[in-house]
């Protein structure tokens, strides 16, 4: 099956950060849709700091990869929501640490919103994947 092929034509603005203007998927890609994911861990632990959060949120969106037996290199679009503009640095470091060294970088979206269901959550990620076609996935 061939990659999926990253766009940033030249006659637009590049990229304000490491993301892909637009992902193809390559035809008969299997396509994982994650859900939302937030900043709390198995024990129901939330941290303050939206680094941790985020962190967090991508650990979680790992584990759903993992089930679908897909990876990060999988990941055609990231869509992030981050509750306030002081959270956005350390958003953006740990996005681009979860997704460091991937050859390309998947297409991106970044919502400023004015909070969540419960106050003390800061960010939430959402992505959808697409990999080679292959048997489905253990539930």
């Amino acid at each position: 099956m061939p990659a999926h092929t990253h766009l940033n034509p030249p006659d637009i603005r590049p990229p304000f950060a490491r993301y892909s203007h637009g992902v193809v998927v390559a035809p008969g890609a299997r396509l994982l849709f994650c859900s939302g994911q937030l900043g709390i861990a198995p024990n129901d632990h939330v941290p303050t700091g939206v680094a941790e959060q985020t962190r967090l949120c991508f650990a979680n969106i790992s584990a759903v990869l993992t089930a679908a037996g897909m990876g990060r290199a999988d990941i055609v679009r990231v869509n992030a929501y981050v509750a306030g503009r002081e959270h956005l640095p350390a958003y953006m470091r740990a996005r681009d640490q979860f997704l460091e060294g991937l050859a390309e970088p998947p297409a991106s979206t970044l919502l400023l919103v004015a909070g969540f269901a419960r106050p003390e959550f800061l960010v939430e990620v959402e992505v959808i994947a697409a990999a080679p076609p292959g048997p489905d996935p253990a539930p």
